[in-house]
């Protein structure tokens, strides 16, 4: 019933668009709605599991003509299909596809730059190939974006076959709802996010990941996980910050089997696993990797070195969002990281109890990264389901723990070592968040006389009060994004130590616009790259009399 209930969502949406430019579509919609409604009723009355099995199938026959349907109204894709499909464009003529900045894609309409902390933006492709390889072939056909979508509306689809397969019977309708119910993850399909590639490779390796190695063997079972793996690892990142996690988990369990010689087996078993993994990533890297060995390695790295401007939901928005700044936003990257680290101590030491939230503790890390955007999290909550249904604590009753002192021994003293692991973590996040501002900005803007209310240009006082050279950047806010950067007219490109300057800036497109009457609030921010800094003052939007 609650699979039956989700795919309400959105589908009013699409049959409304079906309905002005595409009535056959609409049509199939109309006829989803009716799927709907009599799973709904047949998931109450009907009994036995055979009977609740066939309803569990026309459940997921009916998401998959919805997604289908949703997909082809809109396969236009964002920006990462639309990088994506170039990727794959410059693999099909043999040009190198890391390196190349390819500024002209973003000139297309829901094609966003993701700007840098330096004034600049991003305009090369930063994702493994594993997406573009496979959108190459259908690059040859479909001569659009919408190659890209379709092979991550293909990936999402093959993933949620794979997990409601893979899924125990009785759970199989929580794979229709989490992947293809509440609209969510068929939006990024549609947008093209190579992640949805990585996420139906990781299912097969997240169900049921504590058998994996059992008897001191991988078999083929486990070459295969350790292929798709790898697989994954050479679709999107995110499946770098999952692979620690899982070998930890895997050498935990593999080392609590009863047998004589577990410590040297365990051993061996991750050690092949992993070895496995990272030959299929090299092997799927290899074609790209040729072309340009720095680019490529450049490429895989950028979104960890490239200086991104904030974004998201996560702790950074207290210095973006909810302060005037901070100007020690490389805290909240440190503060990241140690939480990884400290996270997968804590999984070493407490496998038994944090097991089966293997696959939820690499995300949070992202809640403290200066790009913490929910997209990090939700991809991947149908491996979520995957744990929570297939790896039950019982499983991991006999994994292998460090033995701790007798005197630590305790609960509260286990839980004690448990928070001194994240604390350092925390620490750093309170510095950024306490960090004040390293500018103090005043600012007079120029108003446009007549019929049209906007600001022309805007005067800009700045004093550093730090101890450190720094190179404002300056951009309008008025929600949670950014604008283009507004040019600077006149003033110093960089401000001394407690040295004061006067910046005049223009709009990026000559007038930035503003409603006479109640509107948002606009926001002017500086940033700044070395260090990473970031000030934000209040525009005053009205004339002064």
């Amino acid at each position: 019933m609650l699979a039956t209930v989700s795919l309400f969502i959105g589908t009013r949406d699409a049959w409304t668009r079906a309905i002005h430019y595409d009535p056959p579509v609409a049509a199939v919609i109309s006829a989803g709605y009716a799927g709907i409604l009599v799973c709904g009723v047949l998931s109450l009355c009907v009994t036995g599991r055979r009977a609740l099995g066939r309803v569990d199938a026309a459940v997921l026959g009916v998401a998959l003509a919805l997604a289908v349907c949703a997909y082809w109204l809109d396969h236009g894709g964002t920006d990462e299909g639309v990088l994506t499909a170039q990727a794959a464009s410059e693999i099909v003529h043999g040009r190198p596809v890391y390196g190349s900045p390819w500024p002209w894609l973003f000139e297309l309409p829901r094609v966003g730059l993701t700007r840098t902390m330096s004034g600049g933006g991003d305009y090369t492709y930063a994702y493994p190939p594993l997406a573009a390889l496979l959108t190459a072939p259908v690059r040859l056909v479909v001569h659009s974006t919408a190659a890209a979508t379709l092979v991550t509306t293909a990936a999402l689809v093959a993933g949620t076959l794979a997990l409601w397969r893979l899924l125990p019977a009785p759970w199989r309708s929580a794979a229709t709802a989490v992947c293809l119910g509440f609209g969510l993850l068929p939006h990024y399909a549609r947008a093209g996010y190579p992640a949805l590639v990585a996420f139906a490779l990781l299912v097969p390796v997240v169900v049921r990941w504590q058998d994996t190695g059992a008897g001191g063997r991988l078999g083929r079972r486990g070459l295969l996980r350790a292929c798709c793996l790898g697989a994954a690892c050479a679709a999107q990142q995110l499946a770098w910050a999952f692979a620690p996690f899982l070998l930890v988990g895997i050498h935990a369990v593999r080392r609590g089997d009863p047998v004589p010689g577990a410590a040297r087996s365990a051993r061996a078993v991750t050690a092949r696993y992993a070895g496995v993994a990272a030959l299929t990533c090299l092997v799927l890297n290899a074609y790209v990797a040729l072309q340009g060995p720095r680019a490529w390695l450049g490429g895989m790295l950028l979104p960890f070195t490239q200086g991104a401007i904030l974004h998201g939901q996560g702790l950074m928005g207290i210095s973006y969002y909810f302060t005037s700044g901070s100007g020690r936003l490389d805290f909240y990257s440190y503060a990241s990281l140690l939480l990884l680290l400290g996270l997968l101590a804590a999984l070493a030491l407490f496998v038994r109890r944090l097991g089966p939230a293997l696959t939820v503790l690499p995300w949070l890390p992202f809640y403290l990264a200066t790009r913490s955007q929910d997209g990090y999290y939700l991809l991947m909550t149908p491996l979520w389901l995957a744990a929570a249904v297939t790896v039950p604590t019982a499983a991991l009753a006999t994994a292998w723990q460090p033995a701790l002192p007798r005197p630590l021994a305790g609960r509260r003293v286990r839980a004690a070592v448990a928070v001194g692991l994240v604390l350092p973590a925390a620490l750093c996040a309170t510095v950024a968040a306490a960090s004040p501002p390293p500018l103090r900005m005043t600012l007079t803007p120029r108003f446009t006389e007549g019929s049209r209310h906007g600001i022309t240009s805007l005067a800009v006082r700045a004093v550093n009060t730090t101890g450190a050279r720094l190179t404002p950047h300056f951009a309008s806010r008025t929600g949670q994004g950014a604008s283009p950067w507004w040019p600077i007219r006149s003033g110093p490109p960089a401000l001394g130590p407690h040295a004061s300057a006067s910046y005049v800036l223009r709009p990026p497109h000559g007038l930035y616009a503003v409603a006479r009457g109640p509107h948002m609030p606009v926001r002017l921010i500086a940033v700044t790259d070395g260090p990473m800094t970031v000030t934000t003052a209040l525009v005053p939007t009205r004339h002064r009399h």
